[in-house]
């Protein structure tokens, strides 16, 4: 019997690749996001549910995951992946779009887990991989909003995966570097107030830093991150935390290995801001 995989935030970018990439694997897959009616490519694909679910509407995801069970039987794994990032100094950004980021990215993802854990606990089996960041383990300037999140994620992760591990269900945790998707696009989210003139020359360097073709030469495409959620699922291991892409590697390793003034100091002259 295939197995079944719901991906939230399937409409695009990581979430798109990764449903074609366990599609052609065998598997059943739910695909779900805001917007259903938009979609062309998945509904073609057999074997793959194209449904609605909004991670900020829980009646969405009661739904969701009820018509992914009427249609393949059972859920195997949930793939948190609905999210974007929130980008600017935090003096900028108006409540209710501090609320928002945290309502999708974290009180979101808590929301689909909680949906689906009553099916998988039932069945005393079950895999969910949350997608997290290398923003969940460091940080680049104006992300307070973006990478309070993504700890948010590591942190609840890291605590589920002690809690759900005596109902049979593992815990996966996958942190991208940077990944050629429309993350800069309709998945980013940036505020900034130019009269607030102090926070300007960062904004300046750091979007100076992320346009370079130094940086965007070193961006991933999602296949790689579908990969590594693919070796989450199936390597039948305990593992926790999946690094996806060569920039992760070395940055979470350095991040690792040196101590904060020393990794701050190092940062700071690669995006610019030690000139400051």
């Amino acid at each position: 019997m295939a197995q079944t995989i719901l991906i939230t935030g399937a409409s695009s970018g990581i979430g798109k690749v990764t449903a074609k990439h366990f599609q052609a694997q065998g598997w059943n897959v739910i695909a779900t996001m805001r917007s259903p009616d938009k979609e062309e490519e998945l509904t073609e694909l057999d074997n793959v549910l194209v449904t609605r679910l909004d991670v900020t509407d829980e009646a969405s995801i009661a739904d969701a995951v009820a018509a992914g069970i009427a249609r393949f039987g059972q859920i195997d794994v949930l793939l948190n992946n609905a999210g974007y990032g929130a980008y600017g100094p935090l003096e900028a950004f108006p409540m209710e779009r501090i609320q928002r980021q945290f309502d999708t990215n974290v009180i979101g993802l808590l929301a689909v887990t909680k949906g689906v854990l009553p099916h998988m606990r039932a069945n005393g089996s079950g895999t969910i991989v949350n997608i997290s960041s290398i923003g969940g383990q460091m940080t680049f300037p104006l992300g307070t909003l973006y990478h309070g999140t993504k700890f948010a994620v590591e942190g609840l992760s890291e605590a589920l995966h002690y809690e759900l591990a005596a109902a049979g269900i593992k815990i996966k945790i996958v942190e991208p570097g940077m990944i050629a998707t429309d993350f800069g696009g309709r998945s980013f989210d940036f505020v900034n107030d130019e009269a607030m003139t102090e926070y300007q020359p960062v904004v300046q360097a750091l979007f100076g830093a992320w346009g370079s073709p130094e940086m965007t030469s070193r961006a991933s495409q999602p296949q790689v991150v579908a990969d590594v959620i693919w070796q989450a699922v199936t390597d039948g291991t305990d593992t926790l935390r999946y690094r996806a892409g060569a920039d992760a590697v070395e940055l979470l390793d350095n991040r690792k290995a040196l101590d904060d003034a020393t990794f701050i100091v190092g940062l700071k002259a690669q995006l610019g801001l030690d000139k400051l």
